[in-house]
């Protein structure tokens, strides 16, 4: 049963951003870029801080991954999606009380320093340790969007195509109310792993293929 939609524009994210990642040289004077509170579209508003000069980004509120997430947690991560897009590195905390954190959804995505949830930091160190870059990557071509997915460990290609679908992902990158997608086509695209059903809407989690890290063979 999905979940109610709420206004996922009036839950807002707080950043603090800075232009190094290392503790010591963010002090240095110049370095820091201050907070800002994300109300809007994640995805320009995450290249409009890679273009400012942002290398680092500090969300200071728990991220929370179950899918009973709130629209704030859901907004967060498609932050975090883009930055991650981006090369930014993000200093955060996921939250998970079900044991979610194990199926691997969200391991393309920057590793949080901590999981509220893995006691022994287990599902922390994989994370961190099976992580690169493109890990879950996504590219547009004219009709239709390919999706390269490594998240289970081996490469699994999907080709989006047909328009309802397309139309779904398109929307999807920001959020979109789940009962505004047809349910054949959200079955496709939830049973794929490439969106999630939070705080009543549906959201893209694929990144986007800004440049490649590697020789795009490799990924």
């Amino acid at each position: 049963m999905p979940s109610r939609p709420v206004d996922v524009d009036a839950a807002g994210v707080r950043v603090d951003l800075s232009r190094d990642y290392d503790p010591v040289a963010a002090r240095l004077p110049g370095m820091a870029l201050g907070t800002r509170h994300l109300a809007g579209a994640c995805t320009p508003a995450a290249a409009g801080w890679y273009r400012e000069g942002a290398r680092h980004a500090r969300l200071p509120a728990p991220v929370d991954l179950c899918p009973d997430a709130d629209a704030a947690s859901a907004r967060a991560v498609a932050l975090l999606r883009e930055l991650t897009a981006h090369g930014v590195a993000v200093d955060w905390t996921a939250r998970c009380h079900d044991g979610c954190h194990g199926d691997g959804l969200f391991t393309h995505l920057y590793p949080p320093t901590r999981i509220d949830g893995d006691p022994d930091g287990t599902a922390t160190a994989g994370w961190r340790n099976a992580f690169f870059p493109c890990r879950c990557v996504h590219r547009r071509g004219p009709g239709f969007v390919e999706v390269r997915d490594r998240r289970s460990g081996s490469l699994e290609v999907v080709t989006i195509d047909e328009p309802q679908h397309l139309a779904a992902v398109a929307a999807a990158a920001e959020g979109v109310a789940t009962d505004l997608v047809p349910a054949e086509v959200r079955r496709d695209l939830v049973g794929a792993r490439l969106v999630v059903e939070r705080a009543g809407h549906l959201w893209w989690l694929p990144t986007r293929a800004y440049r490649w890290p590697f020789p795009a063979l490799i990924v």
